[in-house]
């Protein structure tokens, strides 16, 4: 199989790359200020030991765009060395940030402006040449990335915190008619990962034939109406569906439904950013673990797919035979293809996006909800750590699941089809949902 693989950056000019990448700063930026634009006790208050205070997550940010715009890339003296232990995730887990002698939050403010504007000045003078880290702005991409997952953290943050809503955004589109259940994915090699994506990062890569057998895969997101069926019919209270860690885990934490739902004697209601409300049974479920994921999927006579089986139903093309950027092509998503940015502060139905679907029908594949699948976290054949061991090497192993496609919090600069998410198989704070697959019997392959 021949690697075809689009750069989408290599035709602009060394003018439109810069502002490329600084408007790619400046929209997380605008974001990283609106979920921190909170009162001061909202800002410092640790809402969940799974979670760090919005404050420091926000100086974080401002110190990983120091260590690497302006002391690496821009070759500077440090604006404030003194704060690289205190913003050192790896030296401090979340539970112990709060007794950290953090920033307050208008230092924390003053300090992620003098670091972006220094930054900003930085990339209007240096070669975009000459370096791995700054071929096609690497650098400023992987740090936008950077402050976008964060944002997503943060988000999750404002999720676990309690009283009224601080955060508002329109509902996202309505489900557009009746789908299939499920779509063939053919069996064969495809090009999984890639090799020639600009801003993709160390675990991304290099692309690679990788071939699956046909398997049927969910057209959508399992969604609330589904699931609420298998909480009906006992599915929690039954070992039988569960894996033995599955089954551990969820009697150790009492886990009876996803994470924010309570049964009413009316039905099932949720709390979604201060908001009570009914479960909308046509979006898809969302804070679920993978445990609950993988119980789903065996009491529905399914499993959830491998990662190459998910990345192949999301950009392989049979007509052309190869991989897209995306499951639409190669375009940058837009409004119209997936739910993505905080645009909107929940998933969107299912079927909300036809215009996002994949060549073979499978539908909101990006945006909406992260998507368990049931793959550990490793490199692929050839990976290279690049620039740091501590970005997804150190993770690698059976202790994490691999998710994929992203979620309505997560930015289009953060996300494509061949982005890689992990995370311990018992999370379920983050936007997490998940699809069904089968495999394809000899009858129902053409």
């Amino acid at each position: 199989m021949t690697a075809v693989e689009e750069n989408p950056l290599r035709e602009l000019s060394p003018q439109d790359l810069r502002a490329h990448a600084a408007e790619a700063l400046t929209r997380a930026r605008a974001r990283s200020l609106v979920l921190t634009d909170v009162d001061d006790e909202t800002l410092t208050r640790q809402h969940s030991k799974l979670m760090s205070p919005l404050v420091w997550d926000l100086a974080h940010i401002g110190s990983q765009e120091e260590l690497w715009l302006v002391r690496d890339v821009g070759g500077r003296e440090p604006v404030r060395g003194d704060l690289d232990e205190i913003y050192d995730a790896f030296l401090h887990a979340r539970a112990d940030r709060p007794s950290l002698p953090m920033l307050g939050p208008e230092d924390a403010r003053g300090y992620v402006r003098e670091v972006r504007a220094k930054s900003l000045e930085i990339l209007e003078k240096v070669p975009l040449s000459g370096r791995r880290l700054l071929e096609d702005a690497f650098a400023f991409g992987m740090i936008t990335q950077h402050e976008q997952q964060h944002d997503e953290t943060m988000l999750a943050t404002h999720q676990l915190r309690q009283g009224d809503p601080v955060l508002h955004a329109p509902n996202p589109p309505s489900g557009s008619g009746r789908l299939p259940a499920e779509v063939l994915i053919p069996g064969g090699p495809f090009l999984m990962g890639t090799s020639a994506e600009p801003w993709a990062l160390d675990n991304e890569r290099p692309a690679h034939e990788t071939v699956v057998e046909a398997f049927f895969i969910d057209t959508t997101p399992v969604t609330n109406g589904a699931y609420t069926a298998f909480l009906d019919s006992g599915g929690y209270d039954d070992p039988k569906w569960w894996s033995e860690p599955g089954w551990i885990y969820r009697n150790e934490h009492d886990i009876t439904a996803p994470r924010f739902w309570k049964r009413e004697i009316d039905g099932w209601w949720r709390t979604r950013f201060g908001v009570y409300e009914r479960v909308p049974a046509a979006e898809p479920v969302v804070h679920v673990s993978f445990y609950e994921a993988e119980a789903y999927a065996k009491w529905a006579g399914r499993r959830l797919p491998t990662e190459p089986e998910w990345e192949k139903a999301a950009r392989f093309d049979p007509g052309s035979g190869r991989s897209r950027r995306f499951p639409w092509g190669d375009d940058e998503p837009r409004e119209e293809h997936a739910n993505l940015g905080q645009r909107h502060l929940r998933p969107a139905e299912a079927g909300a996006y036809p215009a996002g679907a994949s060549p073979l029908g499978v539908h909101q594949l990006i945006g909406d909800v992260w998507e368990w699948t049931s793959s550990d976290f490793h490199g692929y054949p050839g990976f290279a750590a690049f620039p740091y061991r501590e970005y997804s090497e150190v993770f690698f192993g059976p202790e994490y699941k691999v998710l994929r496609g992203g979620s309505f919090g997560t930015d289009a600069a953060a996300i494509r089809g061949t982005f890689r998410n992990w995370d311990y198989p018992i999370r379920r704070q983050i936007f997490s949902g998940f699809r069904c697959a089968r495999d394809a019997g000899p009858g129902e392959i053409g």
